[in-house]
């Protein structure tokens, strides 16, 4: 029996029943029926899941709902928070996983009985899994908290028997993270897989500021692996341990393969006599709480006591001082900590005694905040009496790799490769031939001055932009056929409209025609057209079309998470539409885009070609006026809502002719954009060869 207690609110209800929030407003206000609030606030009210679903299916607006949907409804609507029911769905999926016939004795009684017995076995699941240990991140919740998640339990058990027990912890604690987008960091999957590649085989892997688990789920998996992670926030701690055991492979079953705790690691290290083979951390930035006052006399500060400014150089040291001799640690940084004047005896003994191996700039748009390059610092533990110092350290920048990165929207695998590329041969041999503008083994005293400056950028004899003087042949070469190309597909001067030429003395030509208008949520409720969304994720690799390959007219360049979702993917006369950020913007997919998912922030409409034209449609949403009226205006950005854009109901063949000139206009729009981009490769090119010596004045 559903529990009465699990809430849902009007956005809720609307994707259960699958339509929009104003359908949810106007039963309310029709029907003297329909539940009423049991929570919330006025404007944001919610209701009973158990009440809501009973009216929608005594409606006949219930049909079906998705098993994942309900669930997550049931999560999302706990008594006590998401993130309590993601624990004690962790737990149940967890027995789910390890001991299958067990579940299935228990649930198959009442919910008290299940909450009653369900400890115990518990018990006998995590015990092995995270130890017998005080304060450990998992503890087996008790019969009184079991009982009001007694019905999640049971829908998530129904969805691992459809997707697995990981797979729905995947799912549940990814729509979680992507609902409460600022609760938390999240390190991107294509950085987290890099700093694994970087570490290397690994027995023992420590992450002291785990969040939800990114980079120790990264790791490639090893017999008799040991998995260590802490985190100040017990929530993401729990969820870490629960997320780790679940993608734990099932040779690692009967060891305790994973420990994590909650706590402040700088301040209440839960490992202090750990050394593991490996470190991958994440920390948090800029922080000045971090304990400078009471750890100035912390032994891990071998390197340097660090400043109350320079908190991750204290994670740097924590991480050196977690290691075996030998081990690797890869930790990412803000550019700031390679250049500031206030780390520069910390990172100038690094140097000294070889801890320090490589500092890696990242493209921008590789992990939050999204706006500046991050770096990645590869560490090694140094032998106490080993030689004092290594000649070299590796300097790599891959900025110049990714063209408008954004928010990860790259490809993570020309990066991944590239970095690779340039850190195992030096890895391997101490040092590695130089890429210009790319990645250089630095000796160490060249370093050793008054600034002990490791930002890549400044070490790194730049690519010319254009390649040397032939390539900026060639490249002049295009733009000037591409300007002749432009001028030939400059439109026509414009024409009176028909109906104009026809009003004779009447009609007025500043006065734009009247046709009778229809709209978008019309059309796609006559069948005339589907309307879709971007998704969050999907199980299908294939490129994603963004937000700004739509606005730049650039070819998919995207990536989504890995999930069960079904993306959504474009096919061949697709009109798609960017719903964020204002501006008069619409794409026709074509033959070379078709079969790239479609991104977020993105509305796909397919309209029937036996009743819409595809370029007629692009045309018209395109409009100012159109796009004015459809929008609303947030605090930070405007939204589009697509189903409010308007088109004139005309006959097929007169929206072909429409349809011509957009596909005209698009085409000279295209030429536009190719021309600047040649003509600022050029000029880039011809100032950077200038200045290099690769071309000269004459």
């Amino acid at each position: 029996m559903q529990d009465n207690g699990t809430e849902v609110t009007a956005a809720g209800i609307a994707r259960l029943a699958g339509v929009g929030r104003a359908a949810v407003s106007n039963w309310r206000r029709r029907h003297a029926d329909f539940p009423k609030p049991i929570g919330g606030t006025e404007t944001s009210p919610s209701f009973a899941l158990a009440e809501v679903e009973d009216w929608l299916r005594a409606q006949g607006k219930l049909a079906e709902v998705p098993l994942r949907e309900r669930v997550w409804q049931q999560l999302a609507g706990h008594p006590e928070g998401p993130v309590p029911a993601l624990v004690h769905a962790g737990c149940a999926l967890l027995l789910i996983h390890d001991r299958p016939t067990v579940w299935l004795e228990l649930s198959a009684g009442s919910d008290e009985r299940l909450a009653d017995l369900l400890p115990a076995s518990l018990d006998q699941v995590l015990d092995p899994r995270f130890g017998v240990i005080r304060k450990r991140a998992v503890d087996t919740p008790t019969p009184a908290q079991l009982l009001p998640s007694a019905p999640l339990l049971r829908g998530t058990a129904d969805l691992a028997a459809e997707l697995g027990a990981r797979q729905t912890y995947e799912f549940l604690l990814g729509r979680h993270l992507d609902a409460n987008p600022r609760q938390y960091t999240l390190t991107p999957v294509g950085l987290a897989d890099l700093m694994a590649d970087l570490a290397g085989p690994a027995r023992s892997v420590l992450d002291p500021a785990c969040g939800t688990g990114a980079l120790l789920r990264a790791v490639t998996p090893t017999k008799d692996q040991q998995l260590y992670g802490q985190d100040s926030a017990p929530e993401l701690a729990a969820l870490t341990a629960l997320r780790l055991a679940l993608h734990t492979k099932a040779a690692l079953q009967e060891k305790a393969a994973v420990r994590t705790a909650a706590a402040d690691t700088l301040r209440a290290d839960a490992y202090d006599s750990l050394r593991a083979d490996a470190v991958l951390c994440h920390p948090p930035f800029n922080e000045r709480n971090w304990g400078h006052d009471e750890l100035a006399y912390d032994a891990r500060w071998e390197y340097g006591f660090p400043a109350r400014t320079e908190s991750e150089l204290a994670w740097v040291q924590h991480a050196l001082a977690r290691l075996k001799e030998g081990g690797t640690a890869v930790l990412l940084m803000p550019p700031a900590v390679a250049s500031r004047r206030s780390g520069r005896r910390i990172r100038a003994d690094l140097l000294r005694r070889g801890a320090l191996r490589a500092v890696i700039a990242l493209p921008v748009g590789a992990a939050p905040p999204y706006n500046i390059p991050l770096h990645l610092w590869v560490l090694r533990k140094p032998a106490p009496h080993a030689h004092p110092a290594q000649p070299e350290v590796l300097l790599a920048d891959t900025g110049e790799l990714v063209a408008d990165g954004g928010r990860g929207g790259f490809d993570w695998q020309v990066v991944r490769t590239a970095v690779l590329d340039a850190w195992r041969p030096f890895d391997r041999g101490g040092t590695a031939q130089e890429r210009p503008g790319l990645s250089r083994a630095v000796p160490v005293i060249e370093l050793l001055d008054d600034d002990v400056d490791l930002a890549p950028a400044r070490h790194l004899l730049p690519a010319a932009a254009g390649g040397g003087a032939e390539q900026l042949e060639d490249v002049r070469d295009r733009l000037g056929e591409t300007l002749r190309l432009t001028a030939d597909l400059i439109p026509p001067s414009p024409a009176l409209s028909a109906a104009h030429e026809q009003g004779g003395a009447t009609a007025d030509p500043r006065q734009p025609t009247r046709w009778p208008l229809t709209t978008i949520g019309e059309l796609a409720r006559g069948g005339a057209l589907l309307l879709r969304t971007g998704g969050n994720g999907g199980r299908t690799r294939v490129p994603v079309l963004t937000d700004h390959d739509v606005l730049a007219g650039t070819a998919p360049s995207g990536t989504l998470p890995e999930s069960d979702e079904e993306p959504v993917l474009t096919e061949a006369g697709d009109v798609v539409v960017p719903v964020l950020g204002g501006g008069a913007v619409a794409r026709v997919v074509d033959e070379a885009t078709a079969g790239a998912a479609l991104g977020r922030n993105l509305a796909l409409l397919r309209p029937d070609p036996a009743a819409l034209d595809p370029w007629f449609l692009a045309g018209f949403l395109r409009g100012t006026a159109n796009n004015r009226q459809a929008s609303s205006y947030a605090s930070t950005a405007t939204r589009l809502d697509v189903r409010r854009l308007q088109l004139p109901r005309l006959p097929l063949a007169q929206q072909r002719r429409y349809g011509e000139r957009f596909r005209a206009l698009a085409e000279f729009e295209e030429a536009l954009r190719h021309a600047g981009r040649l003509g600022g490769q050029l000029v880039r090119g011809l100032y950077d060869g200038l200045t290099d010596g690769t071309v000269t004045p004459d």
